[in-house]
C-alpha cells in the first residue's frame, strides 16, 4: 500500500511474511475434511451391519450428505469459516444424525412388515407421525444446551462458537431431513419393487453391462459392487430355490466394498504396508467392534432380565461409576478430606492414602491442549545495544 503525504511525497509500506503458516493449517483442515468423510463411510458401514438391510441402509446414508452440506449452506450464508472447530462441530453431530435417522427409518420399516395390506403412503405416514415428536424433543434438548455456549466471549467464544453453530445447523438439518425428506425418499425406496420377471432380468443385465463398462474405465471397486449386484439379482430372478441362500449377498457384497474403501484411502498402518495387511487391520477392527456391540444386542435381554430381578445389588455400580468419577474429576483428596479431617493430618502421610491422592489428583484446568503441529516457529532476538 501506498499513500502521498502533504508535501507530495509517496510513502510505501511493504509487508513481508516472514512466518507462513498457510500450508500447515491447509493440512490440519485437510486432515479433519478426510476424516469427516471416512466417518461417513464407517457410519454407513455399521448401519448396514447392524440393521442388515440394504434398502433401509441407503435411506439413513442418505441423510448425512444432504444435512452436512445443508449445514455449509448455513455456514455460507451466516458468515460462519470452514475452521476446525466449525468442521469438528459436524463431526461431533454425525453421531446424533445418524440416530435420528435409524429412529425414523426402523419405525418405518417395522409398520410396513406389520401392514402389508395398507396403502404404503399410509403406513408412511402414520410411523413418522409417531415417531416425530420423539426425535423433535431429542434433537432440540442437544440444541438448547448448547445456548450458554453462543453467551461465551473474547477467546472462549472466538474458540467454542464456530463448534456450536454448525453442531446446531448440522442438528436441524438432520431434523429437516429426517422429519421431511426421509418419508419422502422412504417411499421410493421401499416402493420401488418390479414386478415383472423380464423388467427384472432386463434391469439386472443393464446394472451388469454398466459395471462391465466402469471396469474398462479403471474403477475396479465400483465395477465390483454393480456386477456383483447385477448376478446376485440375476440369480435369484433365475433360480428362485437360490434366494433364500443369497438373502445377504447384497450386504456381504457392499460391507466388502466398504472395507477395501476405507483400507485404500485411510491406510492406518502407513503407505508401506501392503494393501491386503491394512485391509485386514481394517477388517479385524470394524469387525471386533461390531461383534462386540452385536454381542452386547444379544446378551441385553439376560442383563436386563438379571438387573430387574437384583435392582436393590444392582445399584451398586451406578453408585461405584458416580464415586470413582467424581474422585478423577475433583481429585481423591478432595473427595476423601473428611478422613484426615476426623482422623488428623497424620493420615495424609501415610501410603494408602498418599499413594491414592498422587493417583488421582483430579483433572485440572487447562485452556488450550498441548498441540504437536509438525512445524518450528524461529524467532531469533538481539538486546536494542547489540548494533
Amino acid at each position: 500500500p501506498s499513500k502521498f503525504l502533504a508535501d507530495g511525497t509517496q510513502s510505501k509500506l511493504t509487508i513481508v511474511p516472514f512466518y507462513d503458516r498457510t500450508k500447515l493449517i491447509k493440512e490440519t483442515i485437510g486432515t479433519l475434511e478426510e476424516a469427516l468423510s471416512l466417518e461417513i463411510v464407517i457410519t454407513i458401514l455399521v448401519v448396514l451391519v447392524m440393521l442388515m438391510n440394504l434398502r433401509a441402509s441407503i435411506l439413513i446414508s442418505s441423510l448425512l450428505p444432504i444435512a452436512v452440506l445443508m449445514c455449509f449452506i448455513a455456514m455460507r450464508y451466516l458468515g460462519v469459516d470452514a475452521n476446525i472447530v466449525a468442521l469438528s462441530g459436524i463431526a461431533i453431530a454425525i453421531g446424533t444424525m445418524v440416530d435420528v435417522g435409524i429412529v425414523m427409518t426402523e419405525n418405518i420399516s417395522r409398520h410396513i412388515g406389520l401392514k402389508k395390506e395398507e396403502k404404503l403412503v399410509n403406513t408412511i405416514f402414520e410411523a413418522s407421525k409417531e415417531v416425530a415428536p420423539a426425535i423433535i424433543t431429542a434433537v432440540l434438548t442437544t440444541i438448547i444446551s448448547f445456548i450458554p455456549v453462543f453467551t461465551l466471549e473474547a477467546a472462549e467464544g472466538k474458540l467454542f462458537a464456530p463448534l456450536a453453530y454448525t453442531k446446531t445447523f448440522a442438528l436441524v438439518a438432520a431434523i429437516l431431513v429426517a422429519l421431511l425428506i426421509l418419508p419422502t425418499l422412504a417411499y421410493w425406496v421401499f416402493g420401488l419393487k418390479a414386478k415383472s420377471k423380464i423388467l427384472k432380468l432386463v434391469f439386472n443385465a443393464a446394472i451388469l453391462i454398466f459395471g462391465i463398462w466402469i471396469l474398462t474405465l479403471g474403477h475396479i471397486l465400483a465395477a465390483f459392487v454393480l456386477i456383483g449386484f447385477g448376478v446376485l439379482n440375476v440369480l435369484r430372478v433365475l433360480r428362485p430355490t437360490l434366494s433364500e441362500y443369497l438373502r445377504y449377498g447384497d450386504i456381504i457384497i457392499a460391507l466388502l466394498a466398504i472395507t477395501i474403501f476405507l483400507s485404500q484411502e485411510w491406510l492406518p498402518l502407513g503407505v508401506q504396508v501392503s494393501g491386503l495387511i491394512n485391509f485386514i487391520f481394517v477388517a479385524l477392527i470394524v469387525g471386533g467392534t461390531l461383534a462386540i456391540f452385536i454381542g452386547f444386542i444379544k446378551l441385553y435381554p439376560v442383563l436386563l432380565n438379571w438387573c430387574l430381578e437384583n435392582r436393590l445389588f444392582f445399584l451398586i455400580l451406578p453408585a461405584a461409576v458416580v464415586l470413582f468419577g467424581t474422585t478423577i474429576w475433583l481429585g481423591f483428596d478432595k473427595v476423601f478430606g473428611f478422613i484426615p479431617a476426623a482422623f488428623g493430618d497424620e493420615v495424609r502421610a501415610r501410603k494408602p492414602y498418599s499413594r491414592l491422592a498422587h493417583t488421582f489428583p483430579g483433572i485440572g484446568n487447562e485452556f488450550m491442549p498441548s498441540l504437536s503441529e509438525g512445524a518450528f516457529l524461529l524467532m531469533p532476538t538481539s538486546m536494542p545495544h547489540s548494533g
